[in-house]
């Protein structure tokens, strides 16, 4: 069922990065695609900036995702059908919803037009949010922190309160969302 509704949404999906693909090349957004004027500082800035940006809106997109009951019913319900760890598998990741995609992807979109970041980052960061999302649904928690790992996301697919970061815990840390895995728990996993 999650790889069946994963490829069935997958077509809306690509929607969103074609189209900032195309307000990129129309000039549209601060993203650049040369280094004439290259500056390690700034360039190291902008990445923080926006990788800040995104986190920010992620959290804040899935939090209301949540706790807006109507777009919870007909959007996100669709995700959290898969609300246990033996139901939880990478393609529970991409099992969404298309337009919950499309939501929780916005924020990449959005910094494009706030922050100038290059080209290759930005497309980099799409794609390893892909590979990211997969990892996060695969209930293997390498809890490394400050990463947003599987054991913190499992929590939230089980509490539908706790844990709604993408890459970093942070947001959860600054908002009072975050619930931490209890190591006994990674150690009953084990056995």
């Amino acid at each position: 069922m999650q790889i069946y509704m994963a490829m069935k949404a997958m077509p809306c999906y690509i929607l969103l990065p074609t189209v900032s693909e195309y307000m990129i090349e129309r000039g549209w957004t601060k993203c650049y695609s040369t280094l004439d004027q290259f500056n390690w500082f700034l360039c190291l800035l902008y990445i923080a900036l926006y990788i800040v940006f995104v986190e920010f809106g992620m959290y804040w997109v899935h939090k209301k995702l949540h706790d807006i009951k109507f777009l919870y019913k007909h959007l996100h319900a669709t995700h959290h059908m898969y609300n246990k760890q033996n139901t939880l598998s990478p393609f529970a990741g991409f099992a969404l919803h298309p337009l919950d995609g499309m939501l929780q992807a916005s924020p990449y979109v959005i910094a494009m037009f706030i922050v100038p970041i290059h080209l290759i980052t930005h497309l980099s960061l799409m794609f390893l949010e892909g590979i990211w999302t997969a990892c996060i649904h695969d209930c293997i928690h390498g809890n490394i922190w400050p990463i947003m790992g599987a054991g913190y996301h499992t929590l939230h697919h089980t509490t539908y309160k706790h844990n709604y970061g993408n890459y970093t815990i942070w947001m959860d840390w600054m908002f009072g969302t975050l619930k931490v895995p209890l190591a006994e728990d990674d150690s009953k996993k084990a056995k």
